[in-house]
């Protein structure tokens, strides 16, 4: 009787040595929101533009999934393709790590220019892609984005700029430093005459991008919970010596501070665009002189 009172439970064992067996899950089948946690199906995510169904995140878009987006059935004639960077100074590892970047994002430099529409009107436009060299601006960025201004200023269009990035190229040193003032300058040039640009800031826009042609639109928009600003929060709070708004540099605070005209989401943003473009224009052409 107490032999069966204090009987063992018997207990399946796992042997030792074998390794357990994953999931057989597709790469990619699957995308985690950075902001709210969830797990989604990519393709689910996808079909909402990359924006978060739960909590309306907006997922960082390369310069092609852009202009599917945003160009009239995704078209573009495309400008400067053959253009891309060379290691002029040349900075020790900089010609692989461009090698690198070409494959890895299929671009040829960190934007895409050209010619398109939205809504019918013509524009031109170019779109910053965050996956090469982190969007990076180097001596290619900043001459493709200035034949771009050249282009929309010859051609009497409006002017379209998509920017996302983490500022200058650094194995360029001063050349692409340079950037900025020879982008602000033929900005200078097409809004004297009466060009219209507009300047869409995208997560994150940051450096000496944000510090030049992405500020200057004759209207600022950007994309809800957008990064943006010039030097890193840290640094900003070294130097002042106070501790910043949780919000500080999101599209939000710049909004509320005057930076931006208005933060528009992206299933808003063609639409938006297009009535400000038709806002400017007569019988299908763009006004210039607003």
């Amino acid at each position: 009787m107490f032999k069966d009172l204090f009987h063992k439970k018997k207990y399946a064992t796992i042997p030792s040595g074998q390794p357990r067996t994953k999931p057989d899950i597709p790469e990619g089948l699957m995308s985690k929101c950075p902001k709210c946690g969830n797990i989604q199906f990519s393709k689910e995510v996808e079909k909402n533009l990359k924006v978060c169904p739960g909590c309306g995140h907006h997922f960082r878009l390369n310069a092609w999934e852009r202009i599917a987006i945003t160009l009239d059935e995704g078209r573009l004639v495309e400008y400067d393709a053959d253009l891309e960077s060379v290691d002029p100074l040349p900075f020790p590892g900089y010609a692989n790590k461009l090698e690198a970047q070409k494959k890895s994002s299929g671009l040829k430099d960190a934007v895409v220019t050209g010619e398109g529409t939205i809504g019918g009107l013509p524009v031109v436009a170019a779109f910053m892609s965050f996956d090469f060299f982190a969007g990076s601006m180097g001596s290619v960025v900043g001459e493709k984005i200035t034949r771009a201004i050249e282009q929309a200023h010859a051609k009497k269009l409006p002017l379209l700029i998509f920017s996302t990035s983490s500022g200058a190229r650094m194995q360029e040193s001063i050349l692409s430093l340079m950037q900025m003032a020879k982008t602000s300058a033929a900005l200078a040039k097409f809004q004297g005459d009466g060009g219209l640009y507009i300047s869409v800031l995208t997560d994150p826009t940051t450096g000496g991008v944000s510090a030049s042609f992405a500020m200057l639109g004759d209207f600022n928009l950007a994309e809800p919970g957008a990064l943006i600003g010039f030097a890193g929060r840290v640094v900003i709070e070294q130097t002042i010596r106070q501790k910043l708004p949780d919000n500080f540099q999101t599209a939000e605070f710049n909004l509320q501070h005057g930076q931006l005209d208005k933060v528009v989401h992206r299933k808003e943003m063609k639409a938006t665009l297009a009535k400000l473009l038709d806002m400017h224009s007569v019988k299908g052409e763009i006004i210039n002189g607003g």
